[in-house]
């Protein structure tokens, strides 16, 4: 075989059905990412956010689990500066330093998916 994988283009988490406005504020205020979903594609629910080449969309579940081992891995520049954002708009953070030469912390999101936020040393 003679290709690579470049990235990741986007990852889909999940939330209950009627639950966009919670996830626009999470995703809008804690993660800093801009609302990007297509209008022709509103009627499916949800919505998609991005930041740079950082694309999270979340879509509506009847059934909704929240996804506690699977999750996005963000890389971010000044961990420091990102826990102290969290500390001020209350969301709970687990520093986690198994990953060698890396920094990392894990928090969820309003509904309980996992994200993961790590600094490359």
């Amino acid at each position: 075989m003679n290709f690579i994988f470049k990235s990741i283009d986007r990852y889909q988490l999940a939330s209950p059905k009627n639950a966009e406005d919670q996830s626009r504020k999470f995703f809008t205020e804690i993660l800093i990412l801009e609302v990007k979903k297509p209008l022709s594609l509103n009627f499916n629910g949800g919505l998609w956010f991005e930041s740079g080449s950082i694309k999270i969309h979340v879509g509506t579940e009847d059934n909704f689990i929240p996804a506690r081992k699977a999750h996005p891995a963000l890389e971010v520049e000044n961990l420091h500066d990102f826990k102290q954002h969290l500390m001020t708009k209350h969301i709970s953070l687990i520093e986690d330093g198994r990953l060698p030469g890396a920094n990392r912390i894990y928090f969820s999101d309003s509904f309980g998916n996992r994200i993961e936020i790590l600094e490359w040393k």
